[in-house]
């Protein structure tokens, strides 16, 4: 792993120790002894001392409910009232395989425990990514440039030179020849040079898969206030992005780190303990890598022209990006046509061209097969939240009814929902069968998701963007660039 999180903080709770006392026994003496209660002075400072010790029980609750969540207290409220908060920025820049984006961001300390708490932010996202631009590096650096100017009206200016900007790559530029991809990143570093924000030679480059889960997964848990509990509390993330998709949760036994690949446990410090993380990153099973593997079998090799048994026959010279390239695509020659009666039987049938299940999901299984992909033991003991191209193909097909909110799906939701998709020869979505054919294979033979398995799709927490760039700011301002 090419970094370690560490989250610090410093909780501050006062600590009480129990004092046993002697048992002096019962009075040797026989003599009558008069006893004499408490006078009404002790009785008054009993009373004070008890109302002292709840209202501080009460207060010492309050601070440690307030630091366990990533908003704004009451105290920390107050506080920015009266300017006695100092705000920090970051800026991280998402480099990915089908676009660029910018999440500017301000932090306060909480005068409780110092943690961070998180304000207020900028998303902005643009398209195409960056590896597009792999035979003019200079305007792939430019549209970069472009979301750099949107973070400079976001961070005051007296601000800029403290403010720490970051620009990660990921599987688009990982998937390029390696000069090409160097190429844009000097390119990138020229730009990050002349900027006004806090740059380092470190600031730009490529992304390791693990970081990516990593932060994403640092992420959610933040937003959501699983960070601050106990491990078997918190959430496993799934991230689909274009060219890659990471699968990351925590390991509550130890016995559990024996079962994966060492460089797939990964140890974090947060608030005072240490958990351990599993991550995984599949460079090649990102939505649009595997569309293109997908619809590309059974075609000539290098062949930007496809037909395949995952695009319904109605679809003629279908096309779409990836990697730099564009690719026409079609349904098969023979297609498959599905008769239904009409309600009057003197008028026939409706015939309606579909897409071959069966032989679309052994196209996509023989694909993830070659992945060398091992089910994940354990992460169906979480709660499990998905996001990014999860979220996207759920909405788009009706599953969320609410697509700010999110929402929580069963895994057997989504295979109906693939199937009807399969079965509509839509013509304006000509991708979403193969696309969600992909995602519920991955989930089932990947993952090892049963009918019943909840998922809970989110793009947004409370206002905030869901990905990994949270995290690396995160990161970023508390070890530095």
């Amino acid at each position: 792993m090419s970094s370690l999180v560490h989250l610090a903080r410093n909780p501050r709770y006062p600590t009480y120790e129990k004092l046993d006392q002697e048992d002096e026994g019962s009075p040797t003496s026989a003599r009558r002894v008069k006893v004499y209660g408490p006078s009404r002075s002790h009785k008054r400072c009993l009373l004070y001392s008890a109302v002292v010790f709840v209202v501080s029980s009460i207060f010492g609750y309050l601070l440690l409910l307030l630091s366990t969540t990533h908003t704004t207290g009451t105290l920390d409220s107050i506080a920015l009232t009266l300017g006695l908060h100092k705000s920090i920025y970051a800026v991280v820049i998402d480099a990915g395989s089908t676009g660029s984006r910018v999440l500017a961001l301000s932090f306060h300390q909480s005068i409780l425990d110092d943690s961070l708490k998180l304000d207020d932010e900028l998303f902005i996202e643009q398209e195409p990514g960056l590896s597009a631009f792999a035979e003019n590096p200079k305007m792939g650096a430019e549209k970069i440039a472009e979301l750099v100017d949107r973070a400079k009206g976001f961070v005051p200016q007296k601000a800029w030179s403290n403010t720490p900007m970051v620009l990660r790559a990921t599987a688009g530029l990982r998937l390029l020849p390696e000069g090409k991809a160097n190429a844009i990143l000097d390119e990138v570093r020229r730009l990050f040079a002349s900027s006004p924000f806090h740059t380092t030679e470190n600031s730009v480059a490529i992304m390791e898969g693990s970081d990516e889960g990593l932060f994403a997964w640092v992420n959610i848990n933040f937003l959501s206030d699983r960070l601050f509990g106990k491990p078997s509390q918190m959430l496993a993330a799934l991230d689909l992005g274009g060219g890659s998709t990471q699968i990351t949760f925590p390991l509550i036994e130890e016995t559990q780190r024996s079962k994966f690949p060492s460089d797939d446990v990964h140890p974090l410090k947060m608030f005072g303990q240490q958990i351990y993380i599993y991550t995984h990153s599949y460079l090649g099973l990102g939505l649009m890598a595997a569309r293109k593997a997908i619809l590309s079998m059974g075609n000539p090799e290098g062949s930007t022209d496809l037909a395949s048994e995952c695009i319904n026959p109605i679809n003629k010279n279908k096309k779409f990006k990836y990697g730099g390239k564009e690719y026409t695509v079609q349904g098969p020659a023979n297609p498959e046509i599905l008769k239904k009666k009409r309600k009057n039987p003197d008028e026939g049938f409706d015939e309606t061209p579909i897409v071959r299940l069966k032989e679309c999901t052994d196209l996509a299984r023989s694909y993830l097969n070659s992945q060398n992909m091992t089910k994940p033991d354990g992460i169906l003991d979480f709660e499990i939240t998905a996001f990014s191209y999860f979220f996207d193909r759920a909405t788009e097909v009706g599953l969320l009814t609410d697509i700010y909110a999110g929402g929580t799906v069963l895994f057997k939701d989504i295979k109906k929902a693939t199937k009807e998709s399969c079965m509509d020869p839509n013509v304006e979505r000509p991708f979403m069968c193969v696309d969600l054919v992909f995602i519920s294979t991955l989930l089932e033979d990947g993952y090892g998701f049963r009918p019943d398995t909840k998922i809970k799709l989110v793009k947004r927490v409370e206002g905030h963007e869901v990905s990994w760039s949270l995290g690396a700011a995160f990161h970023f301002l508390q070890n530095g660039l």
